[in-house]
């Protein structure tokens, strides 16, 4: 049996799931393998990149971005502001421009609401 890229959960042990899989004991406990998934893209936005593809996001862009620019095949990244390279600081950078295959400067409206109840005095 030819196993793609896997990880061994314990979800699926002892459902219809594990049907055909091979199980493994680690620690006293039933685990089978599940494939890895592998987008055919990935697409992010983030706030500020160079032009390389180095990539730093902001707020809570930092949760899940980092990790889905990593899941695809061709990722393209959406910043807010593209720099020179040599401008970011290298420890201040979430993605390298390893994983990045496109970059795009979006254009972004910056809303700021305001609840008006009456006319102030």
């Amino acid at each position: 049996m030819v196993l793609a890229p896997a990880f061994y959960t314990a979800t699926g042990y002892g459902t219809p799931i594990e049907e055909g899989k091979e199980v493994r004991e680690f620690k006293e406990r039933n685990y089978i393998p599940e494939e890895t998934i592998t987008g055919n893209f990935a697409i992010v936005k983030s706030w500020k990149a160079d032009r390389y593809g180095n990539v730093i996001y902001r707020n809570t862009a930092q949760n899940f971005n980092p990790m889905a620019a990593t899941a695809g095949k061709i990722t393209v990244v959406e910043v807010e502001e593209i720099v020179e390279p040599g401008k970011l600081d290298p420890i201040q950078i979430h993605t390298p421009g390893i994983y990045v295959n496109r970059l795009i400067q979006g254009t972004f409206e910056k809303r700021i609401e305001i609840l008006t109840t009456r006319k102030s005095d």
